[in-house]
């Protein structure tokens, strides 16, 4: 039977914690027998038997398992038993781009269209199974500093079959990221692929300005933001944007569903016919 303890999480050896969250961890683990380095997903003990979490943990699993692309987390098993719950998945030892916006963006700036069609091809493809993310945030985009990308978290995703994507879950806690959702989905309306798109959005102001399009005092105010304010352009923050890529930032940030492109496949025709940036970002010195 699977076990836990400070050396192994069931058959796999913990080797070290790469993220923290207040009801799980994420580790980096070998399996002995395999000679496999993984990645698991392990609920914090508050959590184990916490019937909520752990839907999320296997409605993650459920949708995850399904995915092969090149550009999303691939995830192998999920385990829940007894004092011992976890999801198995791909190592990438990569920094997610908030971290990487937080340390400094310059760094992967040369790699900007490479990272953005990325990101937009991952959830494309998502989109094309049949879920939407809901949950489009830097956080839920590894980068590598050779600028492969993986999009993880699938624990909110939703089919878009009609039904409404509530603000509220059942325990009253907000179901997205405040600062990425979309209007429709801040209002509890029907939702669709566009939704992602939006928060999409957000993510490449954030990449490109150093913070997402609204921020605020307190979580209402935000909202509201989100759902009236205009959201300023990236030309404001940087000059060396081209003017054709910072309205198609605010296109994607509309706050009109039919205003934005209408799917990831029409973003991705409308990225080839624009240029970032004036003058392209060279690399980083080399300073080892």
């Amino acid at each position: 039977m699977a076990t836990s303890s400070r050396e192994y999480i069931g058959p796999y050896r913990r080797l070290n914690v790469i993220r923290t969250t207040k009801a799980s961890e994420i580790v980096e683990v070998l399996h002995d027998a395999k000679g496999t380095r993984l990645a698991i997903k392990l609920l914090q003990p508050a959590y184990v038997h916490d019937k909520s979490e752990i839907a999320l943990l296997k409605h993650e699993y459920a949708v995850g398992r399904t995915l092969k692309h090149p550009s999303i987390i691939r995830i192998d098993q999920c385990h829940c038993n007894h004092d011992l719950a976890y999801m198995v998945m791909e190592y990438f030892p990569a920094l997610n781009l908030k971290q990487i916006i937080q340390r400094g963006a310059e760094r992967i700036a040369h790699l900007t269209m490479p990272i953005l069609r990325q990101a937009a091809e991952s959830l494309g493809y998502l989109h094309q199974q049949g879920w939407i993310h809901r949950d489009v945030k830097p956080d839920n985009f590894l980068v590598s500093d050779e600028g492969q990308l993986k999009l993880i978290d699938f624990a909110l995703a939703q089919r878009p079959k009609g039904s409404l994507a509530r603000l509220l879950s059942g325990r009253g806690k907000i179901q997205g990221t405040r600062s990425y959702m979309s209007p429709e989905q801040i209002q509890g309306s029907v939702i669709d692929v566009r939704a992602d798109i939006y928060s999409l959005g957000c993510v490449i102001h954030e990449l490109l300005s150093g913070k997402p399009p609204f921020t605020a005092a307190s979580s209402t105010e935000l909202l509201n933001k989100h759902l009236k304010l205009p959201p300023p352009s990236l030309l404001t923050s940087d000059a060396n944007l081209t003017k054709p890529f910072a309205q198609l930032v605010l296109r994607m940030l509309a706050k009109k569903v039919d205003q934005r492109p209408g799917s990831m496949a029409e973003l991705l025709l409308a990225l080839d016919g624009v240029r970032v940036y004036h003058n392209p970002p060279r690399p980083p010195a080399d300073n080892n």
